[in-house]
This record gives C-alpha cells, structure tokens and sequence, in this order.
C-alpha cells in the first residue's frame, strides 16, 4: 500500500507521517532509546537521520549504525548537552545547520518577530588585538534604539564600560541582560578612540521588523532608478513587497539596484517572489531546482522540486519591473536567499554584483521538532502534538538549490563584479544617491564618470560578525514549499 504524505516545509506545515510498526533495528530500521534520559538526543538523531542533506557522509547518523537499542541509546548518552551532541553529529563540512533551546523563539525570528533593541550593527576587529569596535548599519523603526541619539555610522568599542574583544562580545550584547549601555567612539583618521559619550538600550519583546527597510525611486539624469533596501527574505511581508514593486512600476522606474548589503537569507518562496519581480511573470521558465539526500530525492517528481517564476503574490497579480539587468549590492553579509535570487536571475538577467564576496551559502534548511507523528516536521497547527518534555528545535541542512543551468557550487561565495567595501568614515545615508555603494551603481546605470576620490576607502568595514548572526534564525534559508511525498 502506498502512502502519501503532504510536505509544507516551513512555518505552517501539514505532515501526515508514515510510521514503521516493527521496534527492530536490524537491516537499517529504526532504532529504539532504552532510557527516557536521551529523549532531545534522540529526537535530534532520528530527525537527522531521515532529513540531513550529508546523512550519508557521518557515520553515526548510518542506518546501521546501532546493532541493539542499547548500544543506540549508551552513544545517545556519552553526550549530555544536547547542544554538543548535536554538533557532533553534523558533516565536518557543515558550516550552517544549527540549534535552539526554544523552538517558539526561532519560529516567531522566521516571521520577523524578535526580542530586540533595534540596533543593527557589525563588529570589527582591531588590526593590532582581540579588541573589537561596532559600527552601526541602521535602525529598526519603531524600536527603543530608533528613539535613542544614535544612528547609521555611529561606533562603539565597549559595553558597560568594558572594551570588546572576541572573549566578551557575545555575553555583553547578546546574553541575558535587556538592557546595556553603549560607550561610543569616534573615528580620527584610521584611529577609533573612545569619546566619553554613552547611549543606553533596551531589548523588548515583540519587536517586528520591515524587511524593507528603503523603497524608492531616483530620478537620475531623466533616469527613473529603483531603489530597495531589503534586509531579510520574511514570508509574512511578502505583500508590502510586492506593493512596493508596484510603485516602481507606477512611478516608471527602467533600472534597479536592489540592495542586500546586510540581508542575511531567510524564505526560499520569498526569494522566488522578489526574483519574479525583477525579471518578470514567466512561470514557464525554472527558477531554482531542489536537491535532497537520497531518501527524500527519490520520492518526488520533477515538477516538486522546481521552481518557476512566480505570476501570483498570495492571490494577487505580481508587479514586475521586467528587468533584463538588474545592480545588486551584496558584501560578506549577503547569504542564503539572497544569494539565491542571484544565482537564480543568472541565467535570465545580467546582474551586476557591486561590494564584496558573499557568505556562501547554497542549502536550505527546516525546522524540526519533538513531533515524531509528524516526521518531526514542525507545523503551527500541531504545536499541542510536540512532546512538552522537550522544546528545543534543530535546523538542519536539507537540500541545495541549482539554477537553469545547473549551477550551485558557490560555498567560496558569489564574488563581485565591481569590488567596494563599505567605508567606516563614510557609510552615507541609505537611500541617498550619494551614498558610496549606490553611487557606484549609479554610475555603472549612467555611464557618467565619477570622482575617483568618492570610491577610495579609507577605513573598510572587515565584519567579524553581525547583529543578525546572534539572532535564534542567523543566515538560514528556509524551505516552503507543499511537496506530496509518495514513500513506497
């Protein structure tokens, strides 16, 4: 008998399991825990084991890994903290797939929903220690930090009176105290040095943020030049999105710089959208072909892993700019969906990648939870079905994506067209056509000949880290996507 399952990968999901009656864990079936003590380790195992795209390449996670249940459950156990164990069991190449104590503050993180002050910075390390200084990259709007006297540009080198370096940073703005004063800095040549002056934040819970952080059009040289500053990939604004993209249209924009500077990922289905935005309504052209590991790639079709480019934005016609070019901004921060729309325009649009190398990141990923009936598959109608016992999340690694062309080797990251990093003595105002990187673009859309001087960095930003990087959802790039899974 066949069954049929339906897979919506990603923040409501529907999974009818297909469950093995037989408690034997011979010839590759399904091992049983002796002990109630392991139950997050063996959560973890059993969902890596059916769903990591490298399940193949660790030998732990072997079907035939355990000759009894309590051999199985004695390797469950030689790693206590769930956190450990599940890195342990993760492919040496791994570079991305990680964990949360809480699944709810990771899935509310994937709507766009945080505990936060609104301070989006970068941190950057000292040339000559381990000291650390921050630059400010923007502000949430309507957050604590959007009324406090700081803003874009603005440095830091220590928190409550302690200077950052790589030993302290993350328990002084990311552990466990709302609130934490800032001591500001200012910038003397290549000098950062401390200026006495102190801004003081609040985290709140609750805060929401816009994706879409700037959307306007420039008018340069008779020029209509559409302007999107786009800081995440977050299914729940896909309509704002789309109503921007409508304005372009209305307001006759022929040229976009679409700017990802900091966007770190997110939905796969939102890139989708925002490509077909760009390039146009064309649903017969592929946009991105799925890869799985090999349990999962078997069982679908042809037309469930791809993807086309999208006619429809929750119902409603999608505006589309019908670019055959597009300007990208991306640095070191630009990941996962975002690199996505690049590869994936590649084939159609020439895009023209102004800033840095990109992260490298060309997997997706799920949320997985303690829900063993529904393959563990975390789905918001089924919170009361996740066991009560065990509220931690993974976020594993599941699949790449391809373009038409079948390209997506990019882990060394996208590199750019047109090399420019941002500069800490002159970050700009986002938006303002004076500002460096879209200057830049701007010239390339103009041909106009700049001021050679107004490109020359003089302090770059070398990110060690960002702001979103120690959020519950990081640089993921998320899957959904209904897929109907026939398992024979």
């Amino acid at each position: 008998m066949k069954k049929y399952l339906l897979l919506f990968v990603g923040l409501s999901i529907l999974f009818t399991s297909c469950n093995n009656d037989d408690d034997g864990i011979q010839n590759g079936e399904t091992p049983d825990p002796t002990s109630e003590d392991v139950v997050v380790q063996n959560f973890m195992w059993q969902a890596m084991n059916l769903w990591y795209f490298w399940q193949a390449e660790v030998p732990d996670l072997d079907d035939n890994r355990f000759a009894t249940d309590a051999a199985y459950t004695q390797f469950l156990a030689a790693t206590p903290d769930p956190l450990e164990f599940y890195n342990s069991i993760q492919f040496s190449e791994d570079r991305f797939s990680f964990s949360n104590e809480d699944y709810t503050a990771l899935v509310n993180n994937l709507n766009g929903i945080s505990k936060s002050n609104g301070l989006e910075f970068g941190l950057v390390r000292f040339a000559d220690s381990d000291d650390l200084f921050g630059y400010v990259r923007y502000i949430i709007p309507g957050s604590d930090a959007a009324g406090k006297n700081i803003q874009r540009g603005d440095l830091f080198t220590g928190v409550n009176g302690q200077t950052l370096n790589l030993n302290n940073y993350i328990d002084l703005l990311f552990g466990d105290e709302d609130t934490y004063v800032l001591n500001m800095a200012s910038a003397n040549g290549n000098t950062i040095e401390p200026n006495g002056e102190e801004v003081s934040l609040t985290k709140f819970e609750g805060l929401v943020e816009n994706p879409i952080l700037v959307a306007t059009t420039l008018d340069v040289s008779g020029t209509k030049v559409a302007y999107l500053m786009y800081n995440g990939f977050t299914r729940d604004f896909n309509d704002e999105l789309n109503n921007a993209f409508g304005q372009f249209v209305a307001d006759g924009a022929t040229e976009l710089v679409l700017d990802m500077r900091y966007n770190p990922g997110g939905s796969v289905n939102s890139s989708r959208l925002l490509s077909s935005m760009v390039y146009g309504t064309n649903t017969n052209d592929l946009y991105i072909r799925q890869r799985w590991n090999s349990k999962i790639q078997g069982q679908l079709t042809s037309e469930q892993l791809e993807d086309y480019f999208a006619s429809t934005v929750n119902g409603a016609p999608l505006n589309s700019l019908n670019l055959n070019k597009v300007y990208v901004l991306a640095t070191n921060s630009s990941a996962s969906a975002s690199e996505l729309v690049m590869n994936g325009l590649d084939p159609y649009v020439d895009v023209i990648h102004i800033g840095e190398t990109t992260r490298g990141k060309n997997e997706f990923s799920i949320t997985l939870v303690d829900d063993e009936d529904n393959s563990y598959i975390y789905s918001a109608s089924r919170e009361n079905q996740i066991n009560p016992e065990n509220s931690w999340a993974i976020q594993p690694l599941v699949g790449r994506n391809e373009n038409a062309n079948g390209f997506f080797d990019y882990t060394n990251g996208l590199a750019p067209d047109i090399v420019l990093e941002e500069d800490l003595t002159n970050l700009g105002i986002l938006g303002d056509p004076n500002e460096p990187l879209l200057a830049r673009a701007l010239q390339e859309i103009t041909g106009a000949s700049g001021k050679s001087a107004q490109f020359q960095v003089k302090l770059p930003a070398k990110v060690v880290t960002g702001s979103k990087m120690h959020t519950p959802v990081k640089d993921i790039m998320y899957l959904d996507k209904p897929l109907q899974i026939n398992f024979k």
